[in-house]
């Protein structure tokens, strides 16, 4: 008696009363043999089921869960309310010929002159922009094929690192030969198919790219997947010219947010090789922020989540961990990390045929690129939605912001930025809320725009609902090979959050979208006082890589809970939001900042994240950094 909870409706929550619970996370740090042990305790039929339902319980997941009324009907995909078209924009046809989406958003960018940028002097440090690749190519200044060759040296250099750091897990240097050679061809006949024709990229390895077979960075994957053929957003980039040099690693499935690999080994940050790139998309953050690729394609929004706090007292022995590993934050997390731009685009604005992806509820696949102008050509590209989903969804036609125009720039100044300050302090260091903070400062007194202070209520219910609706997801795409055996040849830290995943029942996962339903009525009555929400990325920056991690992974709960603070409500609700480099905190390792706007909001978040960039000026040169354009 006295346990069952009954929530208000949402529309009668007193925002007055709610008061923010800044995370307490005390834990131990789980590597090698007691890691080991750890997850074959977790794994074990009776005692593993025991302590799992235990922590559930100390956690008040059977509260939310179980024992709670929760009056909103469930919400299974995100559903969004009719938006206004944005300002200052130009449309798209997502059913036309990538190649001319991309024509059209080059005509949105400012004006810029790449001939001063090769000639000018390369004492500070810039990254080229896929227009200064153009302009190099088009001058016969270079070609598609020499930079390929660079390439190809480079990637060979980190294949042979000790102890492993590898960018890609697939790579065929004669397959980038040849894709080379034929936008070589183009260039020379004057028949380029699109300014991304000869621009490199990476392609995580959840996402399918000819002629690799997707693997998730597993050891047996390619085993139970033959298919070889692109994705969707893939297909749509190779019709634009790119040149795919390879899949990119990334944390095993997406069940991580530090990129830590003992399949292949740990990819490296370029700011400091001693340090995490952030996950799960860390290939593609890191190729990109040493200047190797302009681009990359990663993905968004959960393969799986552990959230769960373990704390059992055994003989000889004390068990704590939260473990809070997935595919959340995937393109924005290892951005922010490795001083780069990622785009997480509203749910169902990208189609996820041909990934890993494609059951959830939560994900996208978005670009990473060194600035935002990069970012919004390879948007224009790859956006365009699921069929099927497009039915359910019902998007705003997808637009781009005209960036140079009066209209565009009157935009900035009416924009109204919502900072829920208790959550935006709760981080590691305060290098980075200060930062954050003089942004927005700068923000307000250059353009004119308006910080209002926000409540966001039920963070805590949001986690929850978020690892059920994603860790489900991930259970029923995994099951049918762990029924086959391949479950044992998972990492241990994804055996973790299996095993997790697991215990979940099927009321569970419809509380758990009634949770959705209640956290998105929050959400969309904020959007009525703003038009983004403003946080940090994150709320540390780039962890150490402990050695003894690297062969067996890790559980490290305070890592995990500051790199996931500010990221779920853009998986779970389905939002777009960016992360924009914006500074160094006093260890040179890089800040993000986060933008997270309305459903189909992209237009409004790359405009603001383009202010940004510009506000914050040069940025520093990754100790890791190879210019493949102009080495001379």
């Amino acid at each position: 008696m006295g346990k069952k909870r009954v929530m208000l409706p949402a529309e009668e929550l007193d925002l007055s009363t709610v008061k923010y619970e800044p995370e307490v996370i005390d834990a131990p740090h789980l590597t090698g043999l007691t890691f080991r042990l750890f997850v074959k305790i977790l794994e074990a039929p009776l005692i593993g089921a025991a302590i799992i339902s235990y922590m559930k319980k100390k956690n008040r997941m059977i509260e939310f869960l179980r024992s709670t009324v929760i009056p909103e009907p469930p919400m299974y995909k995100p559903e969004f309310p009719p938006q206004d078209p944005e300002p200052g924009t130009i449309l798209l046809d997502e059913d036309g010929n990538p190649e001319d989406r991309v024509e059209l958003a080059l005509k949105c960018l400012p004006d810029y002159d790449s001939a001063s940028s090769w000639n000018g002097d390369l004492s500070q440090f810039r990254y080229w922009k896929i227009r200064d690749y153009v302009y190099g190519y088009r001058s016969k200044l270079v070609t598609p094929s020499m930079v390929a060759e660079r390439i190809i040296t480079v990637i060979e250099e980190f294949n042979h690192k000790k102890p492993p750091a590898p960018l890609l897990v697939s790579f065929d240097a004669e397959e980038v030969r040849k894709q080379a050679a034929a936008s070589t061809k183009r260039f020379e006949e004057g028949k380029p198919l699109s300014i991304l024709d000869g621009i490199f990229m990476a392609i995580k390895d959840d996402i399918g790219c000819y002629p690799y077979i997707m693997k998730g960075a597993t050891t047996w994957k390619d085993e139970t997947n033959s298919n070889n053929e692109d994705a969707v957003c893939v297909s749509r980039l190779r019709s634009c010219g790119v040149i795919f040099v390879g899949k990119a690693n990334m944390h095993e499935l997406g069940m991580g947010t530090t990129g830590n690999n003992p399949n292949y080994g740990t990819t490296r940050n370029p700011h400091d090789p001693e340090r995490y790139t952030g996950g799960s998309s860390s290939g593609p953050a890191a190729i990109v922020a040493s200047g190797i690729c302009s681009a990359a394609l990663g993905t968004d929004g959960g393969g799986c989540t552990r959230v769960l706090l373990f704390s059992l007292c055994l003989p000889f022995f004390y068990l704590l961990t939260l473990t809070s590993h997935n595919k959340t934050g995937s393109v924005r997390i290892p951005s922010s990390l490795c001083g780069v731009v990622g785009l997480k685009t509203t749910y169902g604005r990208t189609d996820l045929r041909g990934s890993l992806c494609g059951s959830g509820t939560v994900e996208i696949i978005g670009p990473i690129a060194s600035s935002v102008e990069d970012v919004t050509l390879v948007y224009a590209a790859i956006l365009g939605s699921n069929p099927m989903d497009r039915n359910i969804l019902k998007p705003s036609p997808p637009c781009l912001p005209n960036f140079p125009s009066i209209e565009s720039l009157n935009a900035m100044g009416s924009l109204r930025l919502g900072k829920y300050t208790p959550w935006f302090n709760d981080v590691h260091s305060t290098d980075i809320s200060d930062k954050c903070e003089d942004i927005l400062n700068q923000l307000s007194k250059t353009h004119g725009c308006e910080v209002v202070e926000i409540v966001i209520p039920e963070l805590h219910e949001m986690r929850t609902a978020h690892l059920v609706s994603i860790g489900s997801a991930m259970l029923n795409g995994l099951n049918p090979d762990c029924e086959d055996g391949k479950g044992t040849e998972l990492n241990y830290d994804s055996r973790t959050s299996m095993a997790i995943f697991r215990s979940f029942t099927a009321s569970d996962y419809v509380a758990a979208q009634c949770l959705r339903r209640r956290l998105m009525y929050h959400h969309m009555e904020i959007f009525k006082k703003v038009d983004v929400i403003v946080t940090p990325t994150t709320g540390m920056t780039a962890p150490k890589i402990p050695p003894s991690a690297l062969k067996y992974g890790e559980t490290d709960i305070q890592v995990t809970g500051y790199l996931m603070r500010f990221v779920i409500a853009a998986n779970l609700l389905g939002f777009p939001a960016i992360s924009v480099p914006i500074g160094y905190d006093k260890q040179g390792l890089p800040i993000g900042l986060q933008l997270m706007g309305r459903p189909w909001g992209e237009a409004s978040i790359l405009r603001l994240a383009s202010v940004v960039e510009e506000l914050c000026g040069s940025k520093k040169r990754p100790v890791s950094f190879y210019d493949v354009l102009k080495t001379s």
